[in-house]
């Protein structure tokens, strides 16, 4: 009876064995499924990690790349409202030009008109005033007013030496000059020096030194000055006009005025 008990206990036992060694084995495989299944996941996040490092620094790209594209955006912006006030004015310059170059055309037909007068006028105010380079001050008109009808000479040209014309007359009311020239003295051509003060006196001295005279604005002829008085103040003129003395305070005749 004894060695019955304790041979269904050995059979017992060695059942109870059988099934722990079944069990460890079953425990044993799902320990390694575990683990494979947590190795494959790492992996799995290692991957996604790197899909998501690669996916923030995609990220980060674009938006810089953003960032940059904007600032350029808002330049172009500035710059574009620039050229369009820019683009403003000049549209605005332009309407300018066209109304003066329609003004201009009108100008340009009255100057000829214009130049040509003030040639007149020029001429006749030569005409009257002293007897000084007559061949030189009429010979520029006669070369301006032959300019007008010259195809290479513009409008504005002709305007522009006519001026210098007038400039250069009033220039001679300014200055000290002294020439040579041949002038008729009692119906007899002489050769004298000519001394021009400014337009308050032009006399003349023959060049042996024995006569010496002035205009007369009045009579719009020469007359003969007394020696005594003027021969010496008037040769010292002549050395000052042509730089040979210095300049000194001289006795000149000099018409008084008209009274209206």
């Amino acid at each position: 009876m004894t060695m019955h008990r304790f041979k269904t206990f050995l059979l017992a036992a060695c059942v109870a064995g059988g099934a722990l060694g079944a069990a460890a084995s079953s425990i044993a495989a799902s320990i390694d499924e575990v683990l494979d299944v947590g190795i494959t996941r790492t992996a799995e996040a290692k991957t996604s990690q790197a899909k998501i490092d690669r996916l923030a620094d995609e990220t980060r790209n674009l938006l810089s790349d953003y960032k940059t594209v904007m600032k350029q955006v808002d330049g172009l912006k500035v710059y574009n409202a620039r050229l369009e006030r820019q683009i403003a004015n000049q549209n605005r310059r332009i309407s300018d030009i066209d109304n003066s170059i329609s003004e201009a055309a009108i100008i340009q037909r009255q100057i000829p008109p214009l130049v040509s007068r003030m040639l007149d006028g020029l001429e006749q105010f030569i005409s009257l005033d002293m007897p000084f380079d007559l061949d030189t001050r009429l010979g520029n008109i006669e070369a301006v007013r032959n300019n007008l009808d010259r195809s290479d000479v513009t409008a504005a040209e002709a305007f522009r030496q006519v001026l210098e014309l007038y400039s250069i007359e009033l220039q001679y009311g300014r200055g000290i000059e002294s020439y040579s020239d041949t002038i008729e003295i009692n119906g007899t051509s002489r050769e004298v020096d000519i001394l021009r003060i400014g337009r308050i006196s032009l006399v003349y001295q023959t060049t042996d030194g024995a006569e010496t005279g002035a205009w007369n604005t009045g009579s719009q002829s020469w007359e003969p000055l007394s020696a005594g008085d003027y021969a010496a103040a008037v040769r010292k003129g002549v050395r000052i006009a042509k730089k040979q003395a210095t300049i000194e305070l001289l006795n000149m005749p000099v018409a008084a005025p008209e009274a209206n």
